[in-house]
């Protein structure tokens, strides 16, 4: 967690740099990660420290709360309700944000997101996703292609949209378990497709109940696709050549889209079964997107539409960039994890 902190603030750091201010800095950061990351007067402190010629992300010796706290009890509390925060932990006991962290620490306990767990790997999976990823590593490191790659998924967007919660879990344990939206509510299909540069191509649909994306409307989107791409990124198209990058979905993977595939002569990366952590639009795009959209209600396909045009509207190039540029590192960890997961 203390890890975690840092990196925030190395963030932070940056943006300060950059020029942003504290709100602005702070947007970005929970846009990625999360309402509860850090709160704007967080972040105003550490911009006030900046401005004062300090630059030491470490937090300093605190005075005025007792540091020492029965484990126990604060075990208890969350024994009690996983979903407890640490500042409620605090106002119980007296004590401070960063105490009540090092007490959770200490215990084993790690904040996570509940999330659903995509599939639980086999050993085959576990082979083929350290195969996948050593040869990418080996490819990027040969010839770096990630400026190449144009990546894309499709996306539920549901009227109403429930909020997820953290929990607190040992490091080893899964995340809480919660229900999914129902999954018969009304929702429209997003399809999108982009680079480090930003989005190409994006648009979605009120597709018929019991309906998805089937072969022949993919095929039709990515001739759209391709159309894009050449008003958008000429030079890929003429002269430095598509990495296309897609999951293995059924309408990606089916002989009508291979064809396609072909007939488009785009480089296609392999991307193993079952690995949403190693797709950018998943790990990144949308869940940064699904940070903005949790808790949300919709009435209508335009409200859903202009919401869609403000969150793509409102990121800059770093942080499509972001996106591409952290593959390399899930990869190694893939490698790190013999196979496993990454975060």
């Amino acid at each position: 967690m203390e890890s975690e902190k840092q990196h925030f603030r190395h963030i932070l750091l940056f943006y300060y740099r950059k020029g942003k201010n504290a709100v602005q800095a702070g947007k970005k950061l929970t846009d990625v990660y999360g309402e509860d990351v850090l709160t704007v007067r967080q972040c105003q402190n550490w911009f006030a420290k900046f401005r004062s010629g300090n630059f030491d992300i470490e937090d300093a010796p605190r005075s005025g709360r007792p540091v020492e706290a029965d484990k126990d009890t604060i075990k208890a509390l969350v024994d009690a309700n996983r979903r407890i925060t640490t500042r409620e932990v605090g106002e119980r006991l007296n004590l401070s944000n960063s105490t009540v962290y090092a007490h959770l620490k200490g215990l084993g306990l790690t904040s996570k997101l509940d999330i659903w767990v995509p599939h639980v790997l086999t050993e085959r999976n576990l082979c083929r996703r350290v195969d996948v990823c050593d040869s990418l590593l080996k490819r990027h490191q040969n010839d770096p292609f990630l400026k190449r790659i144009i990546t894309g998924d499709e996306k539920w967007i549901v009227y109403n949209n429930v909020k997820r919660k953290r929990s607190w879990s040992k490091k080893d344990e899964p995340a809480q378990s919660i229900s999914k939206a129902n999954i018969h509510q009304k929702k429209v299909m997003l399809s999108v497709w982009w680079d480090f540069k930003g989005i190409v191509f994006f648009f979605f649909e009120l597709l018929p109940d019991n309906t998805t994306i089937n072969s022949e409307v993919y095929c039709h989107q990515l001739d759209k696709l391709n159309d894009a791409l050449q008003q958008k990124r000429p030079e890929l198209i003429n002269r430095k050549g598509v990495v296309f990058h897609q999951d293995n979905a059924r309408p990606h993977t089916s002989l009508i889209t291979r064809q396609k595939l072909l007939q488009l002569e785009w480089d296609i990366l392999p991307h193993p079964p079952y690995s949403p952590d190693l797709a950018p639009s998943d790990y990144y795009l949308f869940r940064s997107l699904q940070n903005l959209l949790d808790g949300k209600t919709f009435n209508s396909n335009e409200e859903v539409k202009n919401h869609l045009d403000q969150f793509f509207a409102s990121k800059e190039q770093k942080f499509y960039e972001r996106g591409i540029m952290l593959l390399p590192e899930r990869w190694q960890q893939v490698l790190e994890k013999n196979g496993q997961y990454t975060i």
